[in-house]
C-alpha cells in the first residue's frame, strides 16, 4: 500500500512525458524548428473555444512581435492540435508550450484558491466582474499561485455568465427547478449548488448535452448564450433564464521557463500585449454576445426571462457558510464581495 503514492506520480510524470513528446512530434512536422532550438519563437496553443478568445489570442500573438521589433516570433497551435486545456496545462509544464489559456475551473486543480470562482453568485454583474479581474491587488497573487507549477497567470479573458435554459416550463423562480435534471460541468460547486437549489444535477460533457436533451435524459443546462447557437441547443430548449450564478473566466497563462528565457524588455511587452488583448476581447465578447441573442430570438424563437436573483442566492447560503473552512478562499471571497458595491 505505501508503494502506491509514488507509482501514481511516476505514472504521471510519465504519462505528462509522453504528451510532451507527441506535441514536440506534431510541432516538428510542422517545420518549425531549425536544428536544436526555436530561438524566441513562442508557441501559443489553445484548445476549441468561441472567436472572440481565438481572436483576442490572435491578437496578442500580433502585439508581442510588434512591441518586440520582430525580436520575439509568435507560433499558433489552435483547435485542440495539441490536446485540451489540461494537456496544453501539462505541456506549458514541460516547456513545449510557452502561452495558453485555461478555464479558472481547470486551475483550481493546481491551485486551490481558483476554486473561489466556481462560487455561486459571487459576482454582482459584469461591472463588478472587471472590477475585481483588472485589480491587480486582488489578482496577481492568484496568478501568482501557481509559480511552484511551472506557470503563473498574465491576465483574463471574460466567458460571461451561466444561466439555465430548459426545454418545457420556463424558469422564472427556485421553485421551478424542483426535480428538473440538469446538466453542469463536472465540478463539486457546480454539482453542490444545484442540489441546494432544488434541481437533479447530471454531470456530462458539453458534446452530450443535445442528444441527451432530445432523448429526455436531460431538462435543460446551464451555461451562457452561445450554447444556444453554436452547440445549437436552441432548437431543443426555448427558455433562456438569466441567474448569472456562475461567472468563471478565462485565464491566459505563460510557462516559467519562458519567463526565464525573455530578457526584462521582452518580458515588459508580453505584458503589454497582453493588456492590449484583454480590451479586445471585452468588447468583441460583449458584441458577440449581443450578435447570439438576437440570433437564438430571430431564428430560433428563444424566450430570455430575467428573474429575482435573491431566493437563488438565499437556497445556496450553505455553501458560503461551508468555504469558512478553508481561511484563504474564504478571504479572498470576502474582499471580492466587498467590492460589489463600488462605484465604477
Amino acid at each position: 500500500m505505501t508503494a502506491r503514492p509514488p507509482l501514481s506520480r511516476a505514472l504521471k510524470a510519465l504519462c505528462v512525458g509522453i504528451i510532451a513528446l507527441l506535441a514536440v512530434a506534431v510541432i516538428a512536422a510542422s517545420g518549425i524548428f531549425s536544428g536544436a532550438t526555436r530561438g524566441t519563437t513562442l508557441f501559443i496553443a489553445y484548445a476549441q473555444n468561441s472567436q472572440p478568445v481565438i481572436d483576442a489570442l490572435h491578437l496578442l500573438g500580433r502585439r508581442i512581435e510588434e512591441k518586440t521589433g520582430g525580436e520575439v516570433k509568435v507560433r499558433f497551435f489552435p483547435d485542440s492540435q495539441l490536446g485540451g486545456e489540461r494537456e496544453l496545462v501539462e505541456l506549458l509544464q514541460v516547456g513545449a508550450v510557452d502561452i495558453t489559456k485555461v478555464s479558472a475551473g481547470l486551475m483550481e486543480s493546481f491551485s486551490p484558491i481558483y476554486g473561489v470562482f466556481s462560487m455561486p453568485f459571487l459576482f454582482e454583474d459584469t461591472g463588478h466582474f472587471y472590477r475585481v479581474m483588472d485589480n491587480p491587488d486582488i489578482m496577481q497573487p492568484i496568478y501568482a499561485s501557481t509559480r511552484q507549477n511551472g506557470f503563473v497567470g498574465m491576465g483574463y479573458y471574460d466567458s460571461g455568465s451561466r444561466n439555465f435554459y430548459v426545454k418545457d416550463d420556463p424558469i422564472r423562480s427556485v421553485e421551478d427547478l424542483e426535480g428538473r435534471k440538469i446538466r453542469v460541468m463536472q465540478s463539486e460547486a457546480a454539482i453542490e449548488m444545484m442540489r441546494l437549489l432544488g434541481a437533479v444535477p447530471v454531470a456530462m460533457g458539453q458534446a452530450e448535452v443535445y442528444t441527451a436533451m432530445q432523448q429526455g435524459i436531460l431538462d435543460g443546462a446551464e451555461n451562457n448564450e452561445f450554447a444556444l447557437t453554436i452547440a445549437r441547443h436552441a432548437e431543443i430548449a426555448k427558455h433562456y433564464t438569466y441567474t448569472m450564478h456562475t461567472r468563471i473566466p478565462d485565464v491566459v497563462v505563460i510557462s516559467n521557463m519562458t519567463l526565464n528565457k525573455l530578457n526584462d524588455e521582452q518580458t515588459a511587452a508580453v505584458y503589454e500585449a497582453m493588456a492590449e488583448s484583454i480590451a479586445f476581447q471585452k468588447q468583441a465578447w460583449n458584441e458577440a454576445v449581443a450578435e447570439t441573442r438576437e440570433l437564438a430570438i430571430d431564428e430560433f424563437g428563444v424566450n430570455f426571462i430575467d428573474v429575482k436573483l435573491a431566493p437563488f442566492r438565499e437556497a445556496v447560503e450553505p455553501m458560503y457558510e461551508a468555504l469558512k473552512q478553508y481561511p484563504e478562499q474564504y478571504s479572498l471571497y470576502r474582499e471580492i464581495r466587498s467590492t460589489a458595491d463600488e462605484t465604477e
